[in-house]
């Protein structure tokens, strides 16, 4: 092996890595809703999990990223630390499918059809196909497909290269010496640990095994020690990932690392143990890439059928390596471990969109309830859910742009759009009010009071906006269009009835039944209310028109407004329930 070898065989590892990255990744992409589906049915079943974390990590391709999803969904309360057990170890089996398609290439026969399954005779076909779908299709799942069969082969033209690249060696007694040495058990496994621990894929650093194995200088001996330290240099990214998570997520990497170490331990002791009273000759035969791919999947189904039955145990050795504090965590909202899935990502930034809509929602009830009945605790209810919401408005406003600017399916960019300006009209929803709430607060410190017909036209009022709120709410939480396509015409009745007050109070302060600095207070309830209808009708908008796949606001509202039937039904109900006299 020359210095131009060793060139072939670093291109050849840096296609191999990139191949692998960009199929997971564009798998992970075309998996779409269904990924997002597939990990929130998870259960406490020991079964369910287990085959959960095993077919997300056969789609993505890592089961250190599975691990560090699940640290992150532990960190944001998406799953239990039990779950997440069950998730960890079915990753750990359905890491092994990569090492079972490189095993395809070690297949000989002078059959056609037979050498047509070798990755290296179908790779370039899947490689015309992928070009031809990424380049000239205009819709996302198929570039993503087209992407995956363009990684597929890449990964497949990175292991040819590597293989050519080291094929020098099998005539280097050096290099065979080398290998002998990892005949030691404990050098394999800290050599399997150290190398996959610096590439953080297990995956890749079987098919690195594999392509090495051609060379025939690679005994069973020497790989299956080294397959046992891959298991445990994989917990690297996970436990990289847990710092600065809380105690749960750090317990969840804590769980990865734990469930490889004890794992290899016991095999470890089972292999020399066989080795030392039988001596089997296979252990002395040069390894396949298809013997490789059985010992990488038996070693795990083992350690997975060992540690299964005792992952309570399992529960409590990291609880005790990583007791709780004495103090509460802080609640994290949101976790950017979540970014490597961006369909759950997404998903969780809506239920913590839906938590800021409710700070809106309490925000609001609670200052038009301090214009019938101001008290301190009122007071302090609306400060403390407006700084909430302004608080959501930052996380998930950075959270959203970082989102966005991943490469995400068009479906889930313009729900993030969409998320992005529902988050503005649920704060500016706080923000109004607590600007009633000092309108509640003005009237109580100075002894100002309304008139009886003004106190009944703003409880009118009042009740309006109170009923499109909810509307709005409820068309957010429940996709509910028929609510929203209710708001709009509630929120033509409400600048109706603000028009109304207006011209009425105007009229009561000619008569002198009314002061002017009550006059003041009563023109910016109305300002407040009236916006607040306003942000309202912005949300049931977004739903209507991202349901439409339109992301100009109000352009369908437009449409229907004045012609629609439903529209001008809806708005007579809605006249005549909220008339002022």
């Amino acid at each position: 092996m020359d210095f131009f070898d060793l060139l072939k065989l670093i291109g050849g590892l840096s296609l191999f890595l990139f191949g692998m990255n960009i199929m997971g990744q564009a798998l992970e992409r075309r998996a779409g809703n269904r990924l997002r589906s597939l990990l929130c049915r998870l259960t406490t079943n020991k079964a369910m999990g287990l085959l959960t974390g095993l077919a997300v990590t056969a789609v993505i391709q890592s089961s250190s990223a599975t691990t560090v999803m699940v640290v992150g969904f532990v960190n944001s309360g998406l799953m239990t630390l039990r779950q997440a057990i069950n998730v960890i170890m079915g990753a750990n089996i359905g890491t092994t499918v990569t090492a079972w398609i490189l095993s395809l290439s070690g297949i000989e026969s002078s059959s056609f059809f037979v050498r047509l399954l070798k990755p290296p005779s179908f790779s370039p076909v899947l490689a015309l196909i992928g070009i031809v779908l990424y380049m000239f299709s205009r819709e996302d799942k198929r570039k993503d497909t087209g992407t995956i069969l363009l990684g597929f082969a890449t990964l497949m033209f990175g292991m040819e290269t590597m293989t050519g690249a080291v094929s020098g060696l099998a005539a280097v007694p050096e290099f065979r010496q080398l290998f002998l040495v990892f005949k030691n058990p404990l050098l394999g496994v800290l050599a399997g640990a150290v190398l996959t621990a610096i590439i953080q894929s297990s995956s890749a650093s079987v098919g690195i095994l594999q392509a090495l194995a051609v060379t025939g200088q690679v005994s069973y001996g020497a790989a299956i020690p080294i397959i046992m330290g891959q298991n445990i240099g994989t917990c690297v990214t996970a436990m990289l990932s847990s710092v600065g998570a809380n105690k749960n997520a750090k317990r969840a990497a804590l769980v990865h690392l734990s469930f490889n170490v004890i794992g290899t331990l016991f095999c470890l002791v089972i292999f020399c143990l066989i080795r030392l009273i039988f001596s089997p000759a296979v252990l002395g035969a040069s390894a396949s890439l298809f013997g490789i791919a059985v010992a990488h999947s038996a070693f795990n189904v083992l350690c997975t059928l060992l540690l299964l039955p005792m992952s309570g145990l399992l529960e409590r050795l990291v609880n005790r390596l990583v007791p709780d504090g004495p103090k509460p965590e802080p609640d994290v909202e949101l976790d950017e471990r979540l970014l490597a899935a961006p369909p759950v990502a997404l998903e969780r930034c809506r239920a913590v969109t839906l938590e800021m809509a409710d700070y809106a929602r309490q925000a609001l009830s609670a200052a038009l309830q301090s214009l019938q009945d101001y008290s301190p605790e009122l007071d302090k209810t609306v400060l403390a859910c407006e700084e909430k919401t302004d608080h959501y408005e930052d996380i998930l406003g950075t959270y959203l742009v970082k989102l966005s600017s991943l490469k995400i399916s068009v479906s889930d960019s313009e729900e993030a759009a969409t998320l992005l300006k529902l988050i503005g009209d649920f704060e500016r929803i706080a923000d109004h009010g607590k600007n009633i709430l000092e309108s509640a607060r003005e009237l109580n410190d100075k002894g100002l009071s309304f008139s009886e017909p003004a106190g009944r036209e703003l409880g009118v009022l009042s009740a309006a906006v109170s009923e499109i709120l909810a509307l709005s709410l409820s068309a957010f939480r429940n996709d509910d269009l028929s609510a929203a396509a209710r708001v709009e015409p509630l929120e033509q009745v409400i600048d109706g009835l603000r028009t109304h007050m207006r011209s009425n109070h105007i009229q009561r302060l000619q008569q002198g039944h009314c002061s002017i600095e009550a006059g003041f207070v009563w023109s910016d309830l109305l300002t407040n209310m009236e916006r607040t209808a306003d942000h309202c009708s912005n949300i049931a908008a977004c739903l209507i028109d991202m349901q439409d796949e339109n992301l100009n606001l109000h352009e369908s509202l437009r449409a229907v407004r004045g012609s629609d039937p439903d529209f001008l039904n809806h708005f007579t109900a809605y006249e005549k329930k909220y008339a002022l006299s």
